[in-house]
């Protein structure tokens, strides 16, 4: 298995309060750490790009 390239997002604040994604031709891996152990979510391009729209959008909301 290929280590990951861990990008930070832009958006970050200091600290460990981050972001980080990785991305692949077909996978996007996102984690709030980018060292092992840590939790890693993985979707498709698609489904990370229709977040993104819905975050800039606004169209999601805190519970």
């Amino acid at each position: 298995m290929t280590p990951h390239r861990w990008r930070k997002a832009s958006y970050c604040q200091e600290g460990d309060a981050c972001v980080h994604i990785s991305p692949t031709p077909t996978t996007i891996h996102i984690t709030d750490r980018p060292h092992p152990p840590h939790p890693v979510l993985t979707t498709t391009p698609a489904a990370f790009t229709a977040l993104l729209h819905a975050l800039k959008a606004g169209q999601l909301t805190p519970r």
